[in-house]
This record gives structure tokens, sequence and C-alpha cells, in this order.
């Protein structure tokens, strides 16, 4: 069985006043994209995507939004946790001028798979998004992997508008071999017709509801029977285009269908 290795916080960063990052010990080989199953004691389990792929050290980075991330938000150095992985498939990054697509905090894996871009010698442009300046994290370690640009809904930072916007103009200027994106469903859908319309290389990390993460559930599958926790998160173009519910709806707890607005 995966059973959940016991480890002690080394640090926890705060991101913004809304994400933190918890630093752990990590001495298996992971890749951008993979996730984590992490143990909240007397709280729950929930999946987690790496931030940060260190020597000997990952960091996960999240927002308080239930719970378990309540309680991960009062966690401090020492605290103790239980970590199952690396799991799932990373990205695969193809071509040679890659451009990054981030939401939310869909931004969170994509810096460690710019900074692999960037090792192998890539070009990356960077496209990252929030509701609000205050909501931004990990610009400063972005800039340092590329051109970086910044988009608010309310204007506070960067350009006005949907980050989804201002790829669609990147795209068309700069004419990336691939895209690569992580965040809010309805905006990866979007990308996703952008670049089948334009014949360009394409990946997303796919967020579903994930409770066994062996595969055997099936609470996660999208599309026909394809399970997050196994084939994804990481998805192709061409398997996302026939992902009936990609970008429409996702499920809850209990399987039930849950629209995106």
């Amino acid at each position: 069985m995966n059973y959940p290795e016991i480890v002690r916080i080394r640090e926890v960063v705060e991101e913004n006043p809304y994400v933190k990052s918890i630093f752990i010990p990590f001495s298996k080989t992971i890749e951008p994209g993979q996730f984590i199953m992490v143990l909240i004691p007397g709280v729950d389990e929930i999946p987690m995507s790496v931030s940060r792929i260190k020597d000997g050290e990952i960091s996960f980075t999240f927002k308080r939004v239930g719970d378990a991330t309540k309680r991960l938000f009062e966690m401090e150095r020492g605290d103790v946790i239980g970590v199952r992985g690396p799991l799932g498939n990373g990205f695969e990054l193809r071509g040679e001028r890659i451009l990054f697509v981030g939401g939310g905090t869909g931004i969170a894996p994509l810096l460690p798979a710019a900074e692999k871009s960037k090792h192998l010698g890539k070009e990356n442009i960077m496209v990252i998004g929030a509701k609000t300046k205050d909501e931004l994290f990990f610009v400063g370690e972005m800039k340092k992997l590329g051109e970086l640009i910044i988009s608010t809904d309310d204007g506070s930072e960067g350009e006005k508008g949907l980050a989804a916007d201002v790829a669609e103009r990147i795209i068309d200027e700069e004419k990336p071999d691939m895209v690569v994106t992580c965040g809010p469903e309805p905006m990866m859908k979007r990308l996703l017709d952008i670049c089948v319309e334009r014949r360009i290389d394409f990946q997303a990390s796919v967020e579903r509801y994930i409770k066994c993460a062996l595969g055997l559930c099936g609470q996660c599958c999208i599309g026909e029977g394809l399970r997050v926790c196994k084939e994804g998160p990481v998805f192709d173009k061409d398997i996302l285009i026939k992902c009936r519910d990609f970008g429409v709806f996702t499920r809850d707890a209990s399987g039930r269908r849950e629209y995106f607005g």
C-alpha cells in the first residue's frame, strides 16, 4: 500500500495574505506537474501541486479554502504532516519557445516547470493572472526565468483583464511552440480552443476531486474514464479535446456535477 511518510515542516513562507508555501524534506525524484497527497492529522488528506523542487526538499503552495487548508495555514515549522508521492504525470516540455499561463493558485506548478524549461535552454514567456495585485505570488522568481506579463481583473497590477485575453494576444504576436497552463478550468478550456484553432502544442494541469490517488475509486475521472490521479493531472491537447466535461463541469465529493459559471 502507498502509505504516507511522516515529515516535519522545515519552513512556512507567506506568499501573500491569502497564500502560503510549506517546505518539507523530500528525497524522491519528482517532475514539475506531478503532485503529492498531504495528510493533515485529524483533518483530511488532500492533493497538492509541487511548487518548488530543490535538492532534498520540495514545497507546496496553497490558498485557505476549506478545513484542511485552514489547518495547514495555521501550521508552523516543526509541525508534522504525512506525504504520499510523487503521483501522476508531469509536464512534457516540447519545442523551443514555451508560453506558460497561470491563473490564481494555478501559478504554483508552473514555477518548477518554467525552471526546468530554462535549464533545458528554452525561451520562456509567462503570463500570470489574479483578481487583484494582492493575490499575485512568485512574481520575483518568475521574472528570473524569462519574460513575465502580469494581468489583474481590476487593473491594480500589470494589464487589466483576464489572463486568457493576454495569452491570446501573446500567442498571436509571439507564436510559441507550446502553451502550458494551470488555473481555473474555463480559462484553460479557452486556451485549449485557441491552441486547437492555431495548431499549437498544448498541455494543461487539470484539477478534480481526488480521494484515493491510487486509481481505484474513480472519483477523479474526466472524459471517458481518464483518472486525473493516474493518467493526469497533466493532459495533452489531443486528449482534452475529446473530454466533453472539460471546462463544463467538475464533480464534488459525492460525485454530483458542479458546473462552471
